[in-house]
């Protein structure tokens, strides 16, 4: 019966009332500080024996049955964080993630509803206003009706979270106010130095602008066929490669002051465009200079050269078509006349060379073959004939000699030889050495001012040395003429025109879309570029 009285008593007594939240640094800081106090549950008791204390209360058992239905939820953890710090900012302490998910819907608040940052600005209430408040219920079930507690006259006075919602209120007025000021200051830069100069560029492009006629043309040049020349000339015969510096000095010069001037003076370049009839940004003054003129010259005629396929194209633009046509006829003539000086002066320079070489040639042979005849005259005619027959006369006479001194030796090996027979075998010998004597005198010995036979044999061999190489290099000279008039040959430029310059009908220039369009590009690019730079240059000075 003791048990039963004590269990009746404790479901008839009152649920404890939950503590109110104290500050909300003070419950960041410590939130399992500020929880409610649960009574602790002891062991199981035996079986039998009664043990007091071990009855939970209805709200308690409420409290853990919603606990145990928010985590059956499925809530994530980002959920659970998120349900948490709304709990703290609201001046509530739960427990637990789910304790704080079950505090915010007991006040009425869903803790994954997104809210501004304005929203998330909860009014602090005074500790006056705090103490006199009543405890707060467990459980709020929303939307309910308040019933009017104390006065309910109206008051001068604001109370605190009204003050605070008018000013939240004032300081989203200011920011809406400061921001439709700066976009109406930006809206005034943008009009000023971007949308005002684009439309005055559109406008001079559409009304103003004096139309231009613009000419085509293209032109390529050639070398002349050869069947001559080195491997690598044949290899690279016939390709852009053999006329690139040809095309890339032509380009050069058709680009140059000096076209120009011959130009003006050929068809009035500065006049025609001084005429009153072009717009003043494109009008040359009429005593303009060479260097005003060069600059309108180098604005409307353009060239360009594609190195892959070896073709230059040139662009003439003037505000009258047949002019421009006429322009561009005239330039073509002029890299005709530099293509051939060009090529000229180089196969002449070879040619003059060739020339000289084969004329030295020429005369070093002439000169050798005088020199062989004057050799001939002062001697016999054939050297090498007569010195031939001298040497056989001088092997008769040794060979008669040596015979002539072993019939000698013979006659005086005998006891008792024949004094005449040995003395005539004597005269023989002695006449056989004199006339061997003579022949080799006449041989090698020079006579009474005058050389030897041998020295007049070596230089009329000379000279006929002196007279083949004479004719060799003649001969090389010859073939070096031959071959460097068929390489000056090969070496001829020839311009060709592929497209032929044609007047046009309709006005070529101004693009005025195109150009408008540009100048915005280009004037919000400037624009982006100087903000850019005044904001970084801003903020490191502010810093």
């Amino acid at each position: 019966m003791s048990e039963v009285r004590s269990r009746s008593q404790a479901a008839a007594a009152p649920p404890p009332a939950p503590r109110r939240p104290q500050a909300q640094a003070q419950t960041q800081a410590q939130p399992q500080a500020t929880a409610p106090a649960r009574p602790k549950r002891t062991a199981a008791p035996a079986e039998g024996l009664p043990v007091e204390g071990m009855v939970s209360s209805a709200n308690e058992v409420s409290v853990d049955q919603e606990i145990d239905a928010i985590r059956k939820e499925g809530l994530t953890g980002q959920q659970l964080r998120m349900a948490r710090r709304v709990a703290q900012k609201r001046g509530l302490a739960p427990t637990s993630d789910f304790d704080a998910i079950r505090l915010l819907r007991a006040n009425g608040i869903d803790p994954f509803k997104r809210s501004t940052m304005l929203e998330l600005v909860v009014p602090q209430e005074d500790p006056a206003e705090q103490q006199a408040k009543p405890p707060a219920k467990t459980k709020t079930q929303l939307p309910q009706t308040v019933p009017p507690k104390g006065q309910t006259l109206p008051s001068t006075e604001v109370s605190p979270a009204e003050r605070r919602s008018s000013e939240i209120m004032e300081i989203q007025k200011d920011i809406a106010r400061r921001r439709r000021r700066k976009l109406t200051l930006l809206l005034t830069r943008l009009a000023f130095f971007i949308f005002l100069p684009t439309l005055l560029v559109g406008w001079y492009y559409y009304f103003v602008a004096t139309p231009l006629y613009a000419t085509k043309s293209e032109f390529l040049i050639l070398e002349a066929d050869a069947t001559g020349g080195s491997a690598l000339g044949g290899l690279l015969s016939g390709t852009q490669f053999a006329t690139n510096q040809d095309a890339i000095a032509v380009q050069s010069y058709l680009m140059s002051r000096d076209a120009m001037k011959r130009l003006d003076q050929d068809l009035g370049f500065k006049a025609h465009f001084s005429e009153d009839h072009i717009d003043p940004i494109k009008r040359l003054p009429a005593d303009a200079s060479d260097e005003a003129a060069y600059k309108i010259y180098k604005r409307n005629v353009k060239i360009g050269y594609d190195p892959t396929e070896g073709v230059i194209r040139m662009e003439v633009i003037a505000p009258d078509p047949q002019v421009s046509a006429a322009f561009s006829e005239h330039l073509i003539s002029y890299a005709e006349e530099r293509v051939d000086e060009l090529s000229r002066r180089k196969r002449e320079d070879q040619m003059r060379e060739a020339r000289a070489s084969l004329d030295t040639a020429k005369a070093e042979r002439r000169q050798a073959q005088e020199q062989l005849v004057l050799l001939q005259e002062g001697t016999l005619l054939d050297p090498e004939g007569e010195m031939a027959s001298i040497r056989a006369l001088i092997n008769n006479v040794e060979m008669q000699l040596q015979d002539k001194e072993l019939q000698l030796q013979t006659q005086l090996n005998n006891a008792r030889p024949n004094r005449s027979k040995v003395e005539a075998l004597e005269t023989e010998t002695r006449l056989l050495r004199a006339e061997l004597d003579k022949q080799r005198a006449r041989l090698n010995e020079a006579s009474v001012g005058d050389t030897s036979l041998a020295a007049k044999a070596a230089q009329i061999q000379m000279a006929q040395a002196d007279l083949a190489t004479a004719d060799m290099f003649l001969q090389s000279a010859l073939q070096n003429e031959k071959q460097t008039a068929l390489e000056a040959n090969r070496q001829v430029r020839y311009l060709t025109t592929s497209v032929r310059p044609v007047a046009p009908d309709d006005a070529t220039y101004p693009r005025a879309f195109e150009n408008t369009i540009l100048a915005f590009l280009v004037l919000s690019g400037v624009y982006l570029m100087v903000s850019l730079t005044a904001s970084i240059l801003r903020e490191q000075v502010s810093s």
